[in-house]
């Protein structure tokens, strides 16, 4: 069965309004100032002023 009436488009963009992306949050990394996910440890290995995690680096044949 086919709609009575046609959606209008204000209607439909209504709808779909949430439907956005939302920007992802970057901060800076103190030790490399990279940027980095906040409270997730960064690429060189460092988390907060008291924890270094240990990354190996890959090598590439």
């Amino acid at each position: 069965m086919l709609p009575a009436k046609k959606t209008s488009k204000c209607r439909t963009r209504t709808r779909r309004s949430h439907h956005r992306l939302t920007a992802v949050n970057y901060s800076v990394c103190p030790a490399c100032d990279q940027a980095k996910l906040p409270h997730a440890a960064c690429d060189c290995g460092y988390l907060n002023p008291k924890v270094k995690l240990d990354v190996a680096k890959e090598e590439s044949s």
